[in-house]
């Protein structure tokens, strides 16, 4: 079997926040309050939902295994009616999910270290975490989690999966995974996984290489520090490496492309009404003059695509690499009365020229992929040296463009 290996200098990103950074683009990732209010329950919507009641109704009065769990009735019956919206990423959180969430948001989880989506009813990968288990066994994003320890996870929900996966530090987890219609098992020891989300240093070239593998509470801060002590050594150049981040939290990413932008969009916010909202840069930034190569991939999904594609659309930069995973949705947190939650799509995000990146991506502007090496010796970061060879000036093939001309 061949791996492929991506980034060099980093290691990964974890079985998230119960999978989820990504999903956490949103107006408030910690939103503890009523985002929104709760409409008033019409004459029309009552009728529509007298059959449910009568449903409860029946099975508390005749169903023959007494009693039951309301606890339980009251979660299918939350899981079924968002399953209606055919939206992966507005789904209802236990009480435990909830609490496990927000403890990873803050930095730290246990678990093997992976984001996840359900892609095409499947529980597919979207991006390891750099140095985390799930990096260091060699799982890629598009794999597809068809058991754990066993466990069928076909038609179980995201939640359901990561409660299977996670577990305490030191104990394994045996994944059966599917991958370009093979498929194989692997052993993963699960560890406490800290997240740093920033890391920089400056290359032989002189040029200053900053990798961002997600957007989360510290990211503002601990990239303001590594750009100012970066930009100190006056590098010719800076690459910003965003492969396998699965994004993050909206505010964040704001604040992050305001250090590489000059004042202007970074995204408008579009609601379902039609109404839109700018988001945009200050004239404030470390880093908004300096000579910028972006790395996407495949694993690039959510708010890193909201960077990668402000920084695109502003002509601040290229990309280079392979098309990003393509999320174009909003997601907000609403904690509930029973201390579950609910993760609600509740807007679309345009890149500033107004594309719409769901399900299709970002294009990177010189395609470059990633050798498939059967020993990590013999890997070489062919995207990473391709953004080296551009800012010295050096010429880069598309691959793309150069497999359509023979």
């Amino acid at each position: 079997m061949k791996f492929r290996f991506s980034v060099i200098f980093v290691g990964m990103v974890t079985l998230l926040i119960g999978f989820n950074t990504g999903y956490l683009l949103g107006q408030s990732p910690m939103a503890p309050f009523r985002a929104f209010p709760t409409a008033p329950h019409s004459e029309e919507t009552g009728e529509a939902f007298e059959p449910f009641w009568e449903v409860y109704d029946l099975i508390q009065a005749r169903y023959y295994e007494q009693p039951l769990n309301d606890e339980l009735l009251a979660e299918g019956a939350i899981n079924g009616l968002l399953a209606t919206l055919d939206d992966p990423h507005t789904r209802y959180l236990s009480p435990q999910a909830e609490s496990a969430e927000r403890e990873g948001f803050e930095g730290e989880l246990h678990g093997i270290g992976v984001e996840v989506t359900i892609e095409d009813e499947k529980i597919t990968v979207v991006s390891p975490i750099e140095g985390s288990p799930a990096y260091e066994a060699g799982l890629l994003p598009g794999d597809i989690l068809r058991e754990a320890d066993g466990v069928d996870l076909a038609d179980m929900s995201v939640m359901e999966a990561a409660l299977l996966i996670r577990g305490p530090e030191g104990t394994t987890v045996t994944l059966l995974i599917e991958r370009d219609g093979e498929s194989f098992e692997v052993d993963i020891e699960r560890a406490i996984i800290k997240i740093d989300s920033v890391r920089g240093e400056i290359l032989e070239e002189n040029l200053a290489y900053v990798r961002l593998s997600h957007f989360g509470t510290r990211t503002v801060q601990e990239l303001d520090e590594v750009l100012k002590e970066l930009l100190a050594e006056k590098p010719d150049g800076l690459i910003l490496d965003l492969r396998r981040n699965p994004g993050g939290a909206l505010d964040a990413v704001v604040d992050i492309a305001d250090e590489f932008l000059p004042e202007g969009t970074v995204l408008i916010q579009e609601f379902a009404d039609g109404v839109e909202r700018e988001y945009n840069a200050s004239d404030k930034g470390e880093a908004e003059e300096i000579p910028l190569v972006v790395l996407i991939d495949e694993g690039s999904a959510s708010a890193s695509e909201v960077l990668a594609g402000a920084i695109h659309d502003r002509d601040r930069g290229i990309l280079i690499g392979q098309t990003t995973f393509g999320k174009g949705t909003i997601q907000t947190w609403q904690e509930l009365s029973n201390g579950g939650g609910l993760r609600i799509t509740f807007a679309r995000w345009l890149t500033p020229d107004e594309f719409w990146v769901h399900e299709e991506g970002l294009a990177p502007d010189i395609a470059v992929k990633l050798p498939e090496v059967e020993n990590l010796d013999d890997f070489t970061d062919t995207q990473l040296q391709a953004a080296i060879d551009y800012l010295l000036g050096r010429q880069v093939i598309d691959e793309e463009s150069s497999a359509s001309d023979t």
